[in-house]
């Protein structure tokens, strides 16, 4: 069985879809999405320095954006049947797109409202995130409620990803749980706390515009890993997933438990696949970064979807 992942905010890295507006339908595809999100996205992923792509607003239309037009490159219009999808924060948007949950417009309509509201929350005060790696995990949690930061990815493999202000995050950083590694990312806010409550509202008022579907595919939830039942559901899920903590090891659990056996992520790709390679024991995984891989993906695909 085949998962299709789709990573988040801060898996970008400069000029990362160069390569990929040399094949065919990109650029035009990239267009268009980026007159939905009024984010000019081939700049911002060819030209835009770190800095730049950085920015909420930028970063998350962006990355799905990218989901997009790799998977359409790779797949054209269809999925391959019986595959499950998943995606980690903002890329959960784009799994809900290509299982059929959301519509493509609506779901860059929903993440060009997502990252403008969530980059207005986070500069109310600044905030942050840090991965913790490694260490007991209940002394990790111990440690981050002691500092009053947020558990906000659960993302298994022994990676927590703690969330609040970047003095509390200085103070994690100076004074790490025993045997764990503490690394700021590169992102402008805590994204899935209590700090983004603002941006909920806004998205709530969004989603009484869009019209939502039943997912053609199995779609996972950051939520609790389950298979989201519906595309209401799925689309208050979205809504509330802002200001509460990313479960991807409970995702993780649910592909083990549906009998996975490859786990192919969508550029910009790489993050999920190393959560897996920790957390997914035994599964082959492949990470979609420039054309030069899907040859090799389409190989993949179809040795993990073969009857």
């Amino acid at each position: 069985m085949l998962a299709i992942v789709c990573p988040g905010q801060g898996s970008q890295t400069p000029g990362f879809l160069t390569d990929w507006l040399e094949v065919d339908g990109v650029r035009d595809h990239l267009s268009a999405l980026s007159e939905i999100t009024g984010r000019d996205l081939i700049a911002h992923g060819t030209v835009s320095d770190e800095e730049t792509i950085k920015d909420t607003a930028v970063a998350q239309p962006l990355i799905v954006a990218a989901g997009l037009v790799t998977a359409r490159a790779l797949f054209g219009a269809q999925l391959p049947a019986g595959a499950v999808l998943a995606g980690h924060s903002v890329g959960e948007i784009t799994a809900s797109a290509l299982a059929g949950a959301l519509g493509e417009n609506d779901a860059m309509s929903f993440v060009r409202t997502r990252a403008n509201a969530m980059a207005e929350a986070a500069a109310a005060t600044p905030t942050g995130m840090a991965a913790v790696l490694g260490g007991d995990p209940d002394e990790v949690l111990a440690k981050l409620e002691e500092l009053g930061l947020t558990p906000a990815n659960a993302n298994g493999g022994g990676q927590t990803v703690a969330a609040g202000t970047l003095e509390q995050l200085e103070t994690l950083v100076a004074n790490p749980p025993a045997k764990a590694r503490v690394i700021p990312l590169k992102v402008a806010g805590a994204f899935h706390t209590s700090h983004m409550a603002p941006a909920v509202g806004v998205l709530e008022e969004l989603s009484k515009t869009l019209a939502p579907r039943a997912p053609a595919q199995l779609l996972l939830s950051n939520f609790d890993g389950a298979p989201v039942a519906n595309g209401e559901a799925n689309l208050g899920s979205l809504v509330a997933q802002v200001s509460r903590p990313v479960r991807w090891d409970l995702c993780m659990e649910t592909l083990a438990a549906q009998g996975v056996t490859g786990l192919l992520e969508l550029s910009p790709a790489g993050t999920l696949v190393g959560l897996a390679r920790r957390g997914l024991k035994g599964v082959k995984t492949l990470a979609l970064k420039t054309p030069e891989d899907l040859g090799a993906a389409r190989d993949f695909v179809a040795e993990h979807t073969a009857n």
